[in-house]
């Protein structure tokens, strides 16, 4: 087991040589209203209706491939993150594929 608690070393900052690229502090975004009204209010602000063809995802979105909604998130997103569509209720795990972030179901 993978303790990072162990990787830090006695004067208690870690080891630059340990870090992978993926292991870094992820960006934070703040979410603002984009006008997507299929879900309650509460959760508006972390979904967007998709452009079509000339629309591109930011770090923090991927798109959801039941619904095509974009899924967003007040952190960048990364492979093996697991997020939830509520429009149309699905479970999904974010994959890279020819360089942009994909949602691929799970449930």
């Amino acid at each position: 087991m993978d303790d990072p608690l162990l990787e830090l070393n006695k004067a208690g900052s870690e080891q630059p040589e340990a870090r992978n690229s993926s292991d870094g502090a992820r960006q934070r975004f703040v979410l603002g209203e984009t006008g997507f009204n299929e879900v309650p209010r509460k959760y508006r602000k972390f979904y967007r209706k998709w452009q079509g063809e000339g629309d591109s995802l930011a770090l923090n979105e991927v798109l959801c491939p039941v619904c095509l909604v974009v899924i967003r998130s007040s952190r960048e997103l990364r492979v093996g993150d697991r997020v939830y569509c509520m429009p149309c209720m699905s479970r999904l795990i974010v994959t890279r594929e020819d360089g942009i972030l994909l949602a691929k179901v799970v449930y």
